[in-house]
């Protein structure tokens, strides 16, 4: 690997941390740029490596680095550091310690990205010691998707990582492949594949469709048949195979269905990442079943057990045209355990239909299964609808506010005459607010029986004020609204409560949007930035996302309560906001960490649409706030390393350096 700097002599010690447990040692001095290429067991639960610099004083900076079975991390150790410890997962094999220096860095920087670099030399001139380093990182150590094919090959460099071995026996597999004549090159593609496996525990079933050719096959566990639109499922699977479905182009990694029939067991459905056709990947988050079934993340490679597959395994094939699209469907919306390998098993040729074909196949699967839900249409992408209890349930919105009456007067403008949902109750909770001309905007109010106004003047603590609003709450849906929210849809609030009154789901975060259109909230992924941020912060307002999942609602990890809806008993049921480890910074994420410690969910969804100033009532923290945020920063990160270490909504082969979705 070219940019993998001048390797060095390593060695690696036990230490007596719990979490630590490794010392790096290396010759001379630690300070300086370091590349560390290491594997991990692809079969473990999922977690990233920590670094910790220890200094002199006692005082440490943690550094999350990339996950994934194969790895390179690019790291700045800061001059101080007397000490190298890292928390290494199982089956952590440190392979190789590289050296770089600053000049052959921003050379790297001014030929891949030269405002990058322009912008590092700057941080650097002011003496920003942490933003000239994520500058540089961003840079050198962080691949678009677009790159993902010559990312792949450094990564392959590295040692193999061992096998993955099935406990106990290993899983029977019948993959079923539908072939349509003009296809035989494609099916030879997937068939080579399939005999290429290292399990031996799996048969194939080739269905031709009307002229398709069978091509000349050597191995006696792949058997073809014509199509029979009347043939039932469990003819084909027979009794006790688990369903692995393929289309001819596929191709299956060696080890593909040897790695997900160790996994099936335990789990009804095991799933792994993919490349596509146009050679790009398909990093898929953890099990996220409302973006699976509206989306159709899944793609392949998935393996299914017979009772994953429910209902469908009581219809015949029907049309072999929508056999993809209904199993994808039936499995996405089966019952039990899932997991999700988080490596690349497989190519593929296949899409799945989106639009109208989807939307129709989802109408059908939820009516079969008794579903609540419906199917609405956005820009043509369909997204589950659920539905609002009758009567409306009466939501209680609390905005923490001090002063400026433009943020306070349009924010209560929006909710009071500008939403279309029926029950509304707003809580204002004041932080001692002086400007007279908020006062009398504050008289004003009062005269709408749906406000109350409370007076908290203590020094800011956004958590106590968010608790006091809540506390004077008395609808059943509590919705947390900064003051420098302005509404731009009249239906924002009822696709809050929709959501927030599903008994499993925790918190729901909206789509926020900068003034001039740009997102600023898309969701939080824990991690980003060492603590937690924002995805794709700052890109277009219409930006897909990687797999689609910024048009649909989705599974996350934690939601800004810049605006935030949950049920009140739920609130009180996990403590509210912690007032005392988080009053300004990481209390939302902090709250919504809890509620999925409850076994509760935590959605974003794009129907809910507003814009978000992001802050500007108290602007940047610097100086002692800045210190202050530190503190509270290093408190959210003890509390919630784990989480840092694997956001099951974030493929750990993403970057957590840049606020976008590109390798790293």
């Amino acid at each position: 690997m070219s940019d993998a700097g001048r390797a060095v002599p390593f060695r690696l010690e036990t230490t007596d941390d719990a979490l630590f447990g490794r010392r790096l040692v290396l010759p001379g001095g630690l300070a300086g740029w370091i590349v560390l290429s290491y594997r991990t067991d692809p079969a473990a639960v999922p977690q990233r490596p920590l670094l910790r610099a220890l200094a002199s004083d006692g005082s440490a900076q943690d550094f999350v680095l990339p996950g994934g079975a194969r790895a390179h991390w690019l790291g700045l150790i800061p001059p101080a550091t007397a000490e190298i410890r890292l928390a290494a997962p199982p089956g952590f094999h440190l392979d190789r310690v590289g050296r770089r220096g600053d000049a052959s860095l921003l050379l790297q920087a001014l030929g891949r990205r030269p405002f990058r670099a322009v912008a590092a030399l700057y941080e650097r001139a002011r003496g920003d010691a942490r933003r000239y380093r994520d500058t540089l990182r961003g840079a050198c150590a962080v691949t678009p998707l677009a790159g993902y094919a010559a990312w792949a090959r450094a990564r392959a460099e590295i040692a193999p990582t061992s096998e993955v071995s099935a406990s106990g026996a290993p899983a029977a597999i019948r993959v079923l492949i539908a072939a349509r004549a003009g296809q035989e090159a494609a099916l030879a593609r997937t068939l080579a594949s399939l005999a290429a496996q290292t399990s031996a525990a799996w048969t194939a079933q080739v269905l031709t469709v009307g002229a398709a050719v069978m091509p000349a096959r050597a191995d006696p566990r792949i058997a073809a048949a014509p199509w029979r639109a009347d043939r039932p499922l469990p003819d084909l699977l027979g009794v006790d195979a688990a369903l692995c479905l393929l289309e001819p182009g596929d191709v299956l990694a060696p080890d593909a269905l040897a790695s997900l029939g160790a996994h099936l067991g335990p789990a009804s459905l095991v799933y792994a990442d993919e490349v596509g056709a146009d050679g790009l990947p398909r990093l898929k988050p953890d099990w996220s079943p409302d973006f699976a079934l509206a989306a159709g993340y899944l793609g392949r490679p998935w393996l299914a057990a017979r009772e994953r597959l429910g209902r469908a395994l009581d219809a015949p094939l029907g049309n072999p045209a929508d056999l993809a699209l209904r199993l994808d469907i039936a499995v996405a919306g089966g019952v039990g355990a899932v997991r999700h390998l988080q490596r690349v098993l497989a190519r593929t040729e296949a899409r799945l239909p989106e639009g109208t074909p989807r939307r129709t196949a989802l109408v059908r699967h939820l009516a079969e299964a008794g579903s609540s839900a419906t199917v609405a249409a956005r820009d043509g992408v369909p997204d589950l609808l659920w539905p609002l209890p009758e009567p409306a349930p009466l939501a209680s919105i609390v905005i923490p506010s001090r002063d400026r009456l433009d943020l306070i007067a349009q924010v209560c403008r929006g909710v009071l005459h500008e939403t279309a949902y029926p029950a509304i109750e707003l809580i204002i909770v004041d932080n001692g607010s002086t400007d007279p001309a908020v006062l009398a905007h504050y008289d004003t109010l009062r005269a709408d029986p749906r406000v109350t106004i409370l007076s908290d003047p203590e020094p800011f603590n956004f958590s106590r004020l968010v608790n006091r609003g809540v506390a004077a709450a008395s609808g059943p849906v509590v919705v947390l609204l900064n003051n420098d929210i302005a509404v731009l849809e009249p239906g924002w609030l009822d696709a809050l409560v929709r959501q927030a009154c599903r008994p499993d789901v925790g918190a729901v975060g909206a789509k926020l949007v900068y003034g001039d259109g740009r997102l600023q909230h898309a969701g939080v992924v824990v991690g980003l930035g060492g603590r937690a941020g924002h995805i794709l912060r700052r890109r277009p307002g219409d930006t897909p996302g990687h797999l689609g999942q910024m048009r649909v609602a989705h599974e996350v990890s934690a939601v800004t309560a810049a605006c935030l809806a949950v049920r009140r008993d739920l609130y009180a049921q996990v403590g509210g906001f912690d007032a005392e480890t988080f009053p300004v910074d990481f209390n939302d994420v902090d709250f919504c960490l809890r509620l999925r410690r409850e076994g509760l969910r935590v959605l974003w969804t794009p129907a809910a649409r507003l814009a978000h100033l992001e802050s500007v009532s108290r602007g940047p923290s610097v100086g002692a706030a800045r210190t202050r945020f530190e503190a509270e920063a290093a408190r959210f990160a003890e509390r919630w390393h784990a989480v840092i270490r694997h956001d099951p909504y974030y493929h750990p082969c993403l970057s957590l350096t840049t606020f976008g979705e590109d390798l790293e």
